[in-house]
């Protein structure tokens, strides 16, 4: 079945910033009966980059992320404002976060980070004919940036040492695409 079975009643937003909304959605659901729904949606698309260099390397940022409470590793990423060039987003993003450029750009997926209770779209692009200049890291990053060989950074993905959604799949994506 692919028409919508939800019937929605009434939407409140219940907290809005300058990234997310929340919205409290008064629902008949499919079975007809009341109910309640709550999402989280993102006035962003996310973006992931992986990329890659002629040895095969990759880079991967390591920060703290403050909602998970603990350090994460994973592909340079970042938002691009809806309505907005998400590959433009992306290309500023790489330079931003490993003061990297690319002369070749691929999207190799889209992905749905949570949609049980969330509309974040994430599109991971792999980037090549790289050339390295200056990062230009935000007010709220505190990053370390690590050129990793690609078959080190599956490992870390086998591991549990990326835990990221859209790294993983990401990840795993290019490297069947680049024969890993």
């Amino acid at each position: 079945m692919t028409e919508n079975p939800w019937t929605t009643r009434k939407i409140a937003t219940i907290y809005e910033n300058p990234w997310i909304r929340l919205e409290h959605h008064d629902i008949l659901n499919p079975a007809g009966k009341e109910g309640i729904y709550g999402k989280v949606h993102f006035k962003n698309r996310a973006m992931a980059i992986i990329p890659i260099d002629e040895e095969g390397n990759t880079w991967l940022v390591g920060q703290y992320r403050y909602a998970l409470d603990e350090y994460a590793w994973e592909l340079p990423m970042g938002g691009g404002p809806i309505g907005l060039d998400l590959l433009e987003s992306a290309k500023r993003e790489l330079r931003e976060e490993t003061g990297l450029s690319a002369q070749k750009w691929t999207e190799i997926m889209k992905i749905h980070t949570s949609n049980s209770v969330t509309d974040e779209l994430g599109i991971v692009y792999l980037a090549e004919d790289l050339s390295q200049g200056e990062t230009e890291f935000e007010e709220t990053e505190v990053l370390q940036i690590r050129k990793l060989p690609f078959s080190e950074v599956m490992e870390m993905v086998m591991k549990g040492e990326i835990t990221d959604s859209i790294s993983i799949a990401g990840i795993l994506k290019a490297a069947r695409i680049l024969g890993f």
